[in-house]
């Protein structure tokens, strides 16, 4: 090799990287990075090349730069190219970001403009017909009308990934869908990273998973089998494979995340079959099988390590910790074994002494050369960097570590692994563990003792629903199909700045209260105009439905920028729970009564239930999650009972996250839910026959739980049903039967189409071919939040039409 020479521009930032620069045509492999220009070839490498992995990581930016852009660009406001520079923009820093921190595996293909899953989509071709798309590479249009919907078509369903919050757009394939290579992001991504000198681990979604999320298409014979595309979408996989390795990739990762679920065997055989077939192709690159969220039942164990032509296999080792007990029964030789170790679904700061611990119990079943120290799942549903944050305390910040902090740790074990322990930071992580554990601020005694009485009552209701619905009916006088929303109201940038200015004592609360008021009292008047049956106040005063609450609860820590995808543009700031949780005063009391004083119709006080709050919070680790719940139920539980105090006759107790958190093997569910269950119960077992409880439910599959969520005993329960193609009406069409008040949502509130009054009507008849009249509800999916009100008024109108004409139909009826 002749004329090396470092040169300092090119140098990394971490103190442990540099590049060479090599005449070519002498190309010898000396790292796990190389790029090449018109005439030099550029290796970048760690002087130390640790074996660290990074399964995936957040793509909206430390400060939401990808949502900003995304909404600019969905409003006309910027183009196309103003987008695809803030994402490339955002890509290049996340990658240069994991290879100064000294990542060797450092993944690409998995940002994404909307959902990882769509772009698979969008990948292999499967567009649906009613998108109108003709061949080609598919563009913005295309791909934003699938996930959002446009003014003609409606968008594909969207659920619950695994049991994250995060949300997937669900693939609709049917016998007859024709495959193509319609989307090169992964290899034009995979070149971006190269041409900045990073080499990359491109990753895609696993061909049967990707089949085992999708559903069939409307019309599909009840026998058609999704797997039986196996063969079908495999070419595809081929093509994508053949142009990475043109493109000089060296590994590719295939997420298989479904192979964590109870899988039936002929399942299984798939995971085998495809992976034989993509063998050849796959031949000369090491491949990674990834998989998270859970252990890895034995069987599948056994048919992952089979699998040909796989080099590696990621495990989750913090929601997987039994998986270790059958690598202690045997793992192939010669293979990766990829340790998820630092959590990638919460924020806290890992414990370095222990996770060295477990990887040091791995090396003599794996081989030292063999274990790669990586993150139990993608870095997604983490916040982004521990950094940006200025208002969290010290010592609680100590306790944590974001996205950016994750990378480090990965690194840092992966060093001390290698002998090469960075002392000091090993000792400040020790310090920090130690003062969590020995903080005054993290225990209650009497929260404690409360919550453990709990567990010596059931609390439920003295009265039947039935009876309760008959007393709640004299009471509130509602006619049938009685009309509601979800709760919240548009929120607009006039909004948001005084809720902004307040937060930042710009304006005093004298003002605040009156702005807040006169919003509240504007929603009231657009729901009697409407004619509305039961009102919301629509929420003004509320930054976000779990945040909204923790920072009136003790025991909650909140961040500036901790955002987390939830869906799309759509980010979340979860609570930070660290302790003990009690309710010092009350919430939305002072709310609600003044907006039940502004209507003679009933005013929905709005709360969020406490499975919701803790599915949607990073949760303390010190405890079992039960616990948790059951304190933050206690808490909920004084707050609707000085709501019924106030006059409030309806209570809304929102459990959307409910279904979210059930666990994904089979065996650990019925516990999970029987806590939960018991948790809501807890929240309004003490109320007045009169007082009508509402729950609401979203953007999961309910039909497995269903008898959970009767045994809840709520008096109405409002549930997601339309963008999902009324799956949910299914379960009472195969004869289960209920007798509280339900509402199916009739309108899809996250797509900016609005449906037709003949649309909604044609809904509601569905509904009541399987429902009673008596006990149906009509309202739109979820909350209204995130729409205009220049879309939700014309929706909520033939909402409001379309039930008065099915009202007339059912009277001229009898």
């Amino acid at each position: 090799m002749r004329h090396i020479s470092l040169l300092p521009s090119l140098r990394s930032s971490s103190s442990s990287s540099i590049a060479l620069i090599c005449c070519r045509p002498t190309l010898p492999s000396l790292s796990p990075t190389t790029f090449s220009t018109n005439h030099l070839t550029v290796f970048r490498f760690s002087i130390r090349a640790m074996a660290s992995h990074i399964v995936g990581y957040p793509r909206m930016g430390p400060k939401r730069e990808l949502k900003f852009a995304l909404e600019s660009f969905w409003d006309g406001k910027s183009s196309a190219e103003d987008l695809e520079k803030v994402a490339a923009d955002l890509r290049s820093s996340i990658w240069k970001q994991m290879a100064d921190a000294g990542i060797r595996y450092i993944p690409s293909n998995t940002f994404s403009y909307y959902d990882q899953v769509l772009d698979t989509t969008a990948m292999l071709g499967a567009v649906p017909p009613r998108y109108g798309w003709n061949g080609g590479e598919i563009g913005f249009d295309t791909y934003f009308s699938m996930a959002r919907g446009n003014a003609s078509v409606p968008a594909m369903e969207m659920t619950k990934w695994f049991d994250t919050n995060y949300h997937y757009i669900v693939p609709e394939l049917g016998p007859d869908v024709k495959f193509s290579y319609a989307s090169h992001k992964a290899v034009t991504e995979f070149k971006e990273a190269k041409a900045l000198g990073i080499q990359t681990v491109p990753v895609l979604v696993g061909p049967v998973s990707y089949l085992l999320l999708s559903k069939p298409a409307k019309g599909a014979e009840k026998s058609f089998s999704l797997l039986s595309l196996i063969d079908k979408i495999l070419p595809v996989y081929k093509e994508v494979v053949a142009e990475l390795k043109a493109a000089g990739a060296t590994w590719i990762q295939f997420d298989e995340p479904t192979l964590v679920m109870d899988l039936e065997s002929h399942k299984l055989q798939a995971f085998s079959h495809a992976y034989s077939e993509l063998e050849s192709s796959l031949s000369g690159l090491d491949v990674l099988i990834e998989t998270y969220f859970a252990d890895v039942p034995a069987n599948a164990y056994r048919t992952l390590t089979a699998l040909k032509g796989v080099t590696g296999f990621g495990f989750d080792l913090v929601r997987g910790t039994k998986t270790l007990d059958l690598v202690k029964s045997g793992f192939p030789s010669g293979k990766y074994f990829f340790a998820g170790v630092v959590d990638g679904r919460n924020i806290w700061a890992n414990d370095l002494a222990a996770s060295l611990a477990t990887l040091q119990g791995l090396e003599g079943i794996v081989g030292k050369d063999k274990i790669v120290v990586s993150t139990s799942c993608s870095l997604l549903h983490t916040a982004v960097d521990l950094e940006n944050e200025t208002k969290l305390d010290t010592e609680i910040k100590s306790w944590l570590a974001f996205a950016a902090q994750k990378v480090v740790e990965v690194n840092a074990l992966a060093n001390a692994l290698s002998g090469q322990k960075d002392e000091a930071f090993s000792s400040a992580n020790a310090a920090a563990h130690a003062s969590r554990k020995s903080s005054p601020r993290v225990t209650n005694e009497a929260v404690q003792k409360a919550a453990a009485a709990l567990k010596d009552s059931d609390h439920r209701r003295a009265t039947n629903v039935s009876a309760r619905l008959d007393a709640q009916q004299k009471k509130l006088n509602l006619p049938i199909l009685p009309t509601t929303t979800i709760g919240s109201f548009p929120q607009t940038m006039e909004l948001r700045k005084v809720r902004r200015e307040y937060k930042a004592k710009k304006i005093s609360e004298e003002e605040y209260v009156k702005a807040i008021k006169e919003e509240i009292n504007k929603v009231v008047k657009l729901q009697e105009e409407l004619d509305i049956d039961v009102l919301v106040h629509g929420e003004p005063e509320r930054n976000d439905m779990v945040e909204y609450f923790g920072e009136q609860l003790s025991g909650f820590a909140f961040t500036v920028n901790g955002w987390v995808q939830s869906y799309g543009s759509r980010c979340v700031k979860p609570p930070i729970i660290y302790g003990d949780v009690s309710r010092p005063n009350a919430m939305t009391v002072f709310w609600s009564s003044m907006a039940q004083s502004m209507t003679n119709r009933p005013m929905k006080g709005m709360l969020t239930g406490p499975v919701t709050i803790l599915n949607w919070s990073f949760v303390r680790v010190d405890q079992p999650r039960f616990e948790t719940c059951y304190q933050i139920a206690l808490a909920i539980k004084d707050e609707v009972e000085d709501l019924e105090k106030a006059g409030i006759n309806v209570i809304q107790i929102d459990e959307a996250a409910l279904r979210e958190g059930l666990p994904l093997r089979k065996s650990e569910q019925a516990f999970y839910l029987d806590w939960a269950v018991h948790s809501f119960r807890i929240t309004n077992c003490g109320v007045k026959d009169t007082t009508q409880i509402h729950t609401h439910m979203c953007y999961s599959n309910f039909n497995d739980i269903i008898h959970s969520i009767i045994d809840m005993d709520a008096d109405v329960i409002t549930i997601e049903n339309s963008r999902s193609d009324e799956k949910l009406l299914s379960v009472f069409r195969e004869g289960v039967k209920y007798g509280a008040g339900i509402g199916p949502g009739v309108y899809d509130i996250h797509s900016p189409r609005i449906p037709s009054t003949e649309e909604i009507a044609d809904r509601i008849n569905k509904m009541l071919a399987v429902l009673e009249s008596n006990i149906l509800w009509v309202n739109p999916d979820c909350g209204l939040k995130t729409r205009k009100y220049a879309e939700v008024m014309p929706a909520l109108s033939n909402m409001v039409a379309a039930a008065k004409l099915l009202r007339s139909q059912l009277a001229s009826a009898k």
